[in-house]
């Protein structure tokens, strides 16, 4: 049965792009999520498996990461335009199709940035024996910090590749659990407790999300007496830096990918000491 091909597109999604505009006095972020297909006179890579105008997708990647070094990204429609018109000129493309999202933060401090996302508060209530035991928290709260992050002096052996730095982007969707004591009933502090959690989180000078974990641990139990023990898990939301040099440019902690998996799984309780 003869058969043919009607239609065909191709192109690379979800291409995860940070950049950190890196001002003297404060930070600027933008993040965004692209998409990048085109159409033209690719119909033999499909039917004769011949890819002399297949611009590879992996091409595509690397693209928009070496523009976005040399663009100010002020506008995500600019860039957008910039990289449709990049690839419309390459050779058989008929359509470029480029879709971006933008994904906002608001700022923290200088150097450090909130999400939207999806924050949510928590609750959970035990009664047995007359008792009433109630935990609280939040969970879904997504900060970034561009600055007074590090991590180095760790372990190494032949399997590590991980290069020490003093500079990197840290950023996290944190889960926050407390207990009240008991007879506690001015909860409304938990504000007081989530300002302490992102206070510290934007201006702790961190050695590792560890060191930063505890840190904001027990800024939470001296915002409110309350609190018996909190529970922290954070994970490590990496963003590694884009491999610049082939296409000639230096990246000096500006585009940054965002990745989702695999991360690194960071928790801890700190408890109120009894004296």
């Amino acid at each position: 049965m003869p058969a043919a091909l009607t239609w065909n597109r191709y192109g690379k999604s979800s291409i995860r792009l940070v950049k950190v505009r890196r001002g003297t006095t404060q930070h600027e972020i933008v993040d965004l999520t692209i998409d990048v297909a085109l159409e033209g006179a690719f119909e033999k890579v499909y039917t004769d498996a011949d890819n002399s105008a297949c611009l590879a997708t992996d091409t595509m990647k690397n693209t928009v990461y070496a523009l976005a070094k040399d663009d100010p990204l002020d506008h995500a429609e600019a860039f957008a335009s910039r990289l449709a018109e990049y690839f419309s000129q390459k050779p058989g493309v008929t359509l470029v199709t480029i879709g971006s999202a933008e994904h906002p933060w608001s700022r923290l401090g200088a150097h450090a940035f909130i999400s939207a996302g999806r924050e949510e508060w928590t609750t959970a209530i035990a009664r047995t024996k007359g008792r009433t035991s109630i935990a609280a928290g939040l969970r879904g709260l997504v900060a970034l910090k561009t600055a007074d992050s590090a991590f180095s002096g760790f372990p190494r052996d032949r399997y590590t590749t991980l290069p020490e730095t003093r500079d990197r982007i840290l950023a996290t969707s944190m889960t926050a659990t407390w207990n009240y004591a008991d007879g506690f009933g001015d909860f409304g502090q938990r504000e007081d407790v989530r300002a302490a959690l992102l206070n510290t989180f934007a201006t702790h000078k961190s050695e590792s999300v560890q060191h930063t974990l505890y840190a904001m641990g027990e800024a939470a139990l001296h915002a409110c007496d309350g609190i018996v023990d909190i529970h922290l898990t954070m994970p490590n939301r990496h963003h590694l830096l884009v491999e610049l040099a082939p296409f000639g440019a230096d990246n000096q902690n500006e585009i940054f990918v965002a990745t989702e998996q695999p991360y690194g799984l960071i928790e801890g309780r700190i408890s109120r000491r009894q004296t």
